[in-house]
């Protein structure tokens, strides 16, 4: 390994006059050599930068981690996804102009960091050589609004966290921001005032989230959002998530942009949340053997097969040629008469209820947030609750594996004009415990009903990769809450912050064969 020398707090102009620092690890005797480029929001230094910073230049590269704009240093005031473009690109040709520079570069990063090279990447010429991107997406949107519902806790503990980064004690705030946010939606104020209640102001972010809802044509969104043009992206990208990160579903979408425009990325997926530290080794073996298969000539460290997915319930990886993965097929679970669930189609029978309170919300137990451990959790809890509707299968006769996307059609009437569905796919153990395996939700916007008031409606959850085994059982949640995961449906159609009254809503899921409501799980060939 390479002795590494490290030079602290290089200028960076941007061309609005603000200065960017960043800092500067070289191989010991400064030769040229491909840069590999770090951008982030939250420092330089500490162990990330000890890690992968000299981590990577101990291998030959150059290493440039640079602050964003507005924080730990580097000038202006930090606009969350919004200077991203324009900085990066800015900071390539500074790149460029080093005389260390080699010719060609990298980036890397998860989170934000990620978020941040795909809004330079396909615009960054052809000395960007490879991409490592783990557990982000090229846009941030969707997963501020899942589903059209507002991702409350996972928006307002990081607009929390980057404030509270930016005050004294700052390096403690990845540890107080989901405590004050616990704190915050639990006070019973309104949405927009909850900002408030988490960091003691108002957070311009968090409140831009309020006012810039889902649609896609809201023109703040125009310049935040680099999806369309992941498929032009020429650099080689290796992409790391897990089942349980909240950026998942979005950044299997930027692998099958790359796949459809004829690239060919490598994928791995573990058993990880976002803030889960197990993924940093993993993260570091595979950015190591992909910048140095595209960056210095030497593929040897590269697995065969592009895509490794922990499978669980097994508990073991494999190794696939693509995603989704060769041989799998929809496989429809019906919601059944008695609150039974099967793949046969369901009877001919009369709608199951129940009254949603959004005044006392359906809490969440368990799934995808930003900064909390997203792992699995008993549901029994939950499943006690008169507002969540549970449908089971018959023990299963044999393993059943399912890897890939999960979706829910689900045929439902409600006596308000908005209301979420909230789908939620179980494994039920021998014992009765019962773990949550995948979720999603679908907010309903007010719109003319039919003449019985029935609407479909297609539920995206979260995909999957997981072994249902002998003797388990398959259940469903059907619900109209996930507080504080989601914000609550007030059931008037408001806006979000709007401080206005909340109406019940009661909720009827109808499953027959004029209305078949089924989870579509993606089954595939039991592994031999």
């Amino acid at each position: 390994m390479r002795r590494v020398r490290l030079h602290r707090d290089l200028p960076v102009p941007m061309p609005d006059g603000v200065t960017l620092l960043a800092d500067h690890y070289a191989p010991a005797g400064g030769q040229r050599a491909p840069v590999i480029l770090m951008r982030s929001p939250y420092g330089r230094r500490g162990l990330f930068g000890w890690y992968y910073g000299r981590g990577f230049a101990r291998q030959g590269f150059h290493v440039v981690i640079q602050s964003c704009r507005g924080g730990f240093g580097s000038g202006g005031l930090l606009d969350p996804l919004g200077d991203e473009h324009e900085d990066g690109l800015a900071t390539v040709a500074w790149l460029r102009e080093q005389p260390w520079y080699g010719g060609a570069f990298a980036m890397f990063g998860p989170s934000y960091l990620g978020y941040a090279q795909w809004a330079v990447a396909p615009y960054a010429g052809s000395e960007l050589k490879a991409m490592a991107v783990q557990i982000t997406a090229s846009q941030f949107r969707d997963a501020a609004y899942v589903g059209g519902a507002f991702a409350l806790e996972s928006a307002l503990s990081w607009t929390t966290l980057t404030d509270g980064m930016s005050r004294r004690f700052g390096g403690t705030s990845a540890l107080t921001a989901p405590r004050l946010t616990r704190r915050a939606v639990l006070s019973g104020r309104p949405v927009a005032e909850l900002d408030l209640a988490s960091a003691g102001r108002p957070l311009p972010f968090y409140q831009d989230l309020l006012t810039h809802h889902a649609d896609p044509a809201v023109p703040y969104w125009d310049r935040r959002d680099f999806s369309a043009k992941v498929r032009d992206v020429e650099a080689a990208v290796t992409m790391l998530g897990g089942w349980y990160d909240v950026f998942l579903p979005w950044e299997l979408k930027d692998y099958a942009a790359l796949r459809a425009a004829g690239h060919r990325p490598y994928l791995t997926i573990g058993p990880w949340y976002h803030v889960d530290t197990r993924h940093s080794r993993p993260t570091m073996e595979d950015a190591s053997a992909w910048f140095r298969a595209h960056l210095l000539g030497d593929p040897s460290r590269l697995r065969p097969d592009p895509v490794r997915l922990y499978v669980t319930g097994a508990e073991e990886w494999r190794d696939h040629p693509d995603w989704p993965v060769p041989g799998m097929r929809e496989q429809r679970w019906h919601l059944q008469h008695g609150f039974g669930l099967g793949v046969e189609g369901p009877l001919e029978a009369g709608p199951d209820h129940f009254r949603y309170h959004p005044s006392h919300p359906t809490p969440s137990l368990g799934g995808p947030v930003l900064l909390g451990d997203s792992r699995p959790r008993d549901q029994r809890r939950l499943e006690r609750r008169r507002d969540v509707l549970v449908y089971d299968s018959a023990e299963l006769g044999s393993d059943v594996e399912m890897i890939g996307p999960v979706r829910a059609e689900l045929y439902v009437r409600s006596s308000t004009p908005s209301t979420d569905v909230v789908v939620r796919v179980c494994d039920v153990h021998p014992g009765g415990r019962s773990m949550n395996v995948c979720e999603g939700v679908r907010r309903l916007v007010p719109s003319i009903p039919d003449g019985d008031g029935v609407r479909r409606v297609d539920v995206d959850l979260w995909p999957i990769g997981h072994r249902f085994a002998r003797g388990h059982r398959i259940r469903v949640h059907v619900a109209a809450g996930a507080y504080p995961t989601i914000a609550r449906n007030h059931g008037t159609g408001d806006l979000l912050g709007a401080d206005g009254a909340m109406v019940p809503a009661d909720v009827e899921v109808f499953h027959s064969p004029v209305h078949p409501s089924a989870v579509v799980l993606p089954l595939c060939a039991p592994h031999a």
